[in-house]
């Protein structure tokens, strides 16, 4: 599939790839009311991988309803909205809006949102947080429920636990870590924001490690993303037990990485002589 926030609304990149050879595309971050986003500059190169400070730009869940979902119902392939909030009443009452479109098989839930009741603290990054927007989604939402999961955070899997216990039907991991630019010459940050979250490459390794920790711990599907760019970082997610993958910021160097990881896994699997995927998913 192809990770929210890096392939738009799909419509985008329709000149590049043959949508329907895609698995999934889940779309743009999507919130109850719109959303301008932060000031720029919001997004920075760093050394395998880049900053960003988007925010959540959008239109808000009416517009998606009424404008980009008659344009993408018809994609044959598995179109998802990432869901994103402020508070578990927002994150529910969009979720419910996205209930009544017939060709959305699902959402992902964003629970690394500023939490704006505790703070600033996102949700993600504690278990109470996680749980009460996975149990207030539960309850307006009836169609398969991802969370995608949180990497700063002290213990992965007492997250994950707490989704599943919460309803979740699955978690998706790892969303972008926090990091931080300095331009040196004029002695600030180079995003708007100062910090913002890394993604690409760098990631990986931390990726593998939670999916691998949280595939083992709960008994929920496992979908993984974090900096992967070739079928053989796909591979190591599967081996570390996701049974999906996300691409993510490799979109924007090659809009038709999907396919071309896709095709890669297969040759893969037949030059190791597996007859399945199901094979190597979870052999680690």
């Amino acid at each position: 599939m192809t990770a929210s926030g890096t392939f738009g609304y799909g419509l985008e990149f329709a000149d590049f790839v043959p949508l329907d050879q895609i698995g999934g595309i889940i779309v743009k971050g999507t919130t109850l009311h719109p959303r301008q986003g932060n000031d720029y500059p919001r997004m920075v190169e760093t050394a395998q991988g880049m900053l960003n400070c988007v925010g959540l730009q959008n239109k808000g869940v009416d517009y998606f309803c009424q404008h980009i979902y008659p344009q993408v119902k018809d994609i044959d392939t598995n179109v998802i909205v990432n869901v994103s909030g402020s508070a578990p009443d927002d994150y529910a009452e969009c979720a419910a809006c996205i209930d009544a479109l017939e060709r959305i098989p699902a959402i992902e839930l964003n629970i690394s949102c500023p939490n704006v009741k505790q703070g600033g603290m996102a949700f993600g990054v504690t278990t109470a947080g996680a749980a009460s927007v996975v149990r207030a989604v539960r309850e307006r939402y009836h169609k398969t429920l991802i969370v995608k999961l949180s990497p700063n955070v002290t213990n992965i899997i007492d997250i994950a636990r707490a989704c599943e216990d919460e309803g979740a039907d699955s978690v998706s991991l790892i969303n972008t870590l926090m990091g931080m630019a300095i331009d040196i010459e004029r002695r600030r940050p180079v995003l708007s924001i100062a910090t913002g979250g890394l993604s690409g490459p760098a990631v990986k390794p931390v990726a593998v490690r939670m999916v691998w920790q949280v595939a083992h711990a709960v008994k929920i599907p496992v979908i993984g993303l974090g900096g992967i760019m070739t079928a053989e970082d796909a591979i190591e997610f599967l081996m570390a037990g996701a049974t999906a993958i996300e691409i993510g910021t490799a979109n924007f160097i090659d809009p038709a990485v999907t396919i071309r990881v896709r095709d890669g896994i297969d040759q893969w699997l037949e030059r190791h002589g597996c007859r399945s995927v199901q094979e190597i998913i979870g052999a680690v």
